[in-house]
């Protein structure tokens, strides 16, 4: 469901990803790790079609996100960390605009936007301006509408920043159903404990290189001494330092 192949983004003299290769499977779940400044967001970025790469090439679905962006932005969504709503919109506003950019039905949208806004606990600002909402509200409106859209990939960069614990438990539960209905989840997290838990595989970059790949198990193998004990964190540390 992704295919990145040698890819390379460069700025400047400073290479922000160097040589990635990676390959994501439909209902995986694969957790990108690395300390800041890794090339995390920057490989997020080329894939959801925002940044293009240096070299290399990306396919989203089967689709060239160089030479195939629309089709490519057609099957996968994106969160990033730092929410982007259109403030002058409310928020069942904003849902029914995503619906229609993305060709869902109008009485799909009527059905299910009242159920989504229910299940993250904010049909009570439904009618209120976006610019009002909190960055926890924006983050649970922006879940939602990938829930509307049910992409075939979904890209999520710090994806429980501003979430309160209800909603972040929450969330990883819908993580493991939209998995088992064939959707990849490509997560990029400092929250190891959740990546340990839900992720199927997990990749781990530093400096740009990717300097792990692997079940979780597999790459607590990797580090040095590795026992089934040990926590990913620890491994994390050691594989980072």
């Amino acid at each position: 469901m992704i295919e990145i192949h040698n890819l390379t983004k460069n700025f400047g003299a400073y290479k922000a990803v160097d040589a990635l290769s990676l390959n994501i499977s439909p209902g995986e779940i694969f957790g990108f790790l690395g300390p800041n400044g890794a090339g995390k967001t920057t490989t997020v970025k080329i894939l959801s079609g925002i940044m293009k790469p240096t070299s290399g090439r990306v396919l989203v679905g089967g689709f060239d996100v160089v030479k195939q962006p629309l089709e490519a932005k057609k099957v996968l969504a994106y969160i990033p960390d730092e929410p982007f709503v259109y403030p002058k919109l409310t928020g069942f506003e904003f849902l029914r605009f995503i619906g229609d950019i993305y060709s869902i039905p109008y009485k799909e949208q009527r059905e299910r936007i009242p159920e989504l806004m229910d299940l993250f606990e904010i049909s009570a600002q439904s009618g209120e301006l976006l610019e009002s909402y909190s960055h926890g509200m924006k983050q649970k409106l922006l879940i939602a509408s990938v829930l509307l859209r049910k992409p075939r990939v979904v890209l999520f960069d710090e994806p429980t920043v501003g979430l309160d614990p209800k909603s972040i438990r929450r969330f990883k539960q819908l993580l493991l159903d939209i998995s088992k209905d064939g959707t990849a989840v490509f997560m990029c997290t400092h929250i190891l404990d959740m990546a340990e838990k839900l992720c199927t595989s997990l990749g781990i970059i530093s400096a740009g290189r990717l300097i792990a790949k692997g079940t979780v198990a597999e790459v607590k193998k990797l580090a040095s001494g590795a026992h089934c004990d040990r926590s990913l964190e620890e491994v994390f540390l050691e594989l980072t330092a």
